[in-house]
């Protein structure tokens, strides 16, 4: 069973904009750091793209290639991430995964598809 549920992906057009949530189930995620990969379509697991991240303080940190179009914040009460991405274009294209990290315990979520249409 998953412990992080990711929800709001879909398909946009180039340009667009779309906001992802990553919420717990079953569990909290107190003080972890939290991050989105994304892994393209067709690419193996190895291949998981780091995307952004945000400690329990917190400070964020972003792949070059999404810098200044992202935003990862983190609601502390809901224990919930989100990943507001704005000008998508359709090298954003890929499933989108949430992960929870503390002291090497990771988990993920099971994904959400985003698509760009150019």
């Amino acid at each position: 069973q998953r412990q992080l549920v990711e929800s709001g992906g879909g398909l946009v057009e180039s340009g667009g904009s779309l906001k992802l949530s990553c919420t717990p189930s079953g569990r909290t995620f107190d003080n972890y750091e939290r991050a989105w990969y994304r892994q393209a379509p067709g690419a193996p697991r190895k291949d998981r793209e780091f995307v952004a991240a945000i400690d329990w303080s917190g400070e964020t940190y972003y792949s070059t290639s999404v810098k200044g179009r992202f935003t990862i914040s983190r609601d502390n009460a809901k224990n919930t991430v989100y990943l507001e991405m704005n000008d998508l274009n359709p090298a954003d294209t890929a499933v989108y995964y949430c992960n929870a990290n503390l002291g090497g315990a990771t988990f993920w979520g099971q994904g959400t598809q985003v698509t760009v249409s150019s």
